[in-house]
């Protein structure tokens, strides 16, 4: 077991004991600190009190329901963990605000991973200060991004679209999810011109990297790109 003095807390909210139980040995093992509830009444009633650093989601919870409680939530990286895998479920959590989303059944290392990631990219402020993706970095505070330590000099929408990507790189992003979300940014982007955009930046990020970090998904959107790295 890894040393707790310092350790970060995951508030697991789900009604399935044992699947709780599993995630609870789980995260303990990897140093966490580990709180519990069993439906969505019960996880606000402790979200009164405490403040986790990481919220792992069931959405069919008793009481309050999942979806109900995660428009509760500010301030907290949530990962969705629920068995429901339809692609517009995903599309409309992320909207609402998930971190991310895992299906069941899952990869417990997957998982480990992902928590890590949303971990170490979430700063106090609750806002996602740098992303990171194989050799491509971000920083949403100087609105820079660096491919193997270069920088790469990007549009307003190109950033727009790279920093939704990476902010859920294991997800495919539907382009009617990019064209909504980065329209806060960058209100010029349209359906017709979002296909221009995402190949201007899979270009820029390739000729620094040397490949492709961007990947189409067909007649869905578009998602990050595990590299041979």
């Amino acid at each position: 077991m890894k040393n707790m003095g310092n350790a970060k807390s995951i508030f697991v909210i789900d009604d399935d004991v044992n699947i709780g139980n599993m995630l609870e040995e789980a995260l303990i093992k990897e140093g966490y600190q580990v709180l519990r509830a069993y439906s969505g009444t019960e996880a606000l009633f402790v979200l009164e009190r405490k403040k986790p650093d990481l919220i792992l989601l069931d959405l069919m919870l008793p009481g309050l329901d999942g979806r109900e409680l995660l428009s509760e939530i500010e301030g907290i990286p949530v990962i969705v963990v629920s068995a429901r895998d339809e692609t517009e479920d995903k599309v409309s959590l992320l909207l609402k605000g998930a971190a991310d989303y895992v299906t069941k059944p899952f990869d417990t290392k997957e998982l480990l991973a992902r928590i890590a990631v949303q971990l170490r990219n979430f700063s106090p402020s609750g806002k996602i200060s740098l992303l990171e993706f194989s050799d491509v970095s971000l920083s949403a505070d100087t609105h820079k991004a660096t491919v193997c330590g270069l920088p790469v000099k990007l549009t307003k929408t190109e950033f727009a679209i790279l920093k939704l990507l990476m902010s859920h790189p294991s997800q495919v992003i539907t382009k009617s999810l990019l064209l909504e979300k980065i329209s806060e940014d960058t209100p010029d982007c349209v359906e017709s011109s979002l296909r221009v955009h995402v190949s201007n930046l899979r270009k820029k990020l390739r000729d620094a990297g040397g490949q492709d970090y961007i990947e189409s998904v067909w007649g869905i959107g578009f998602k990050m790109k595990e590299t041979e790295n």
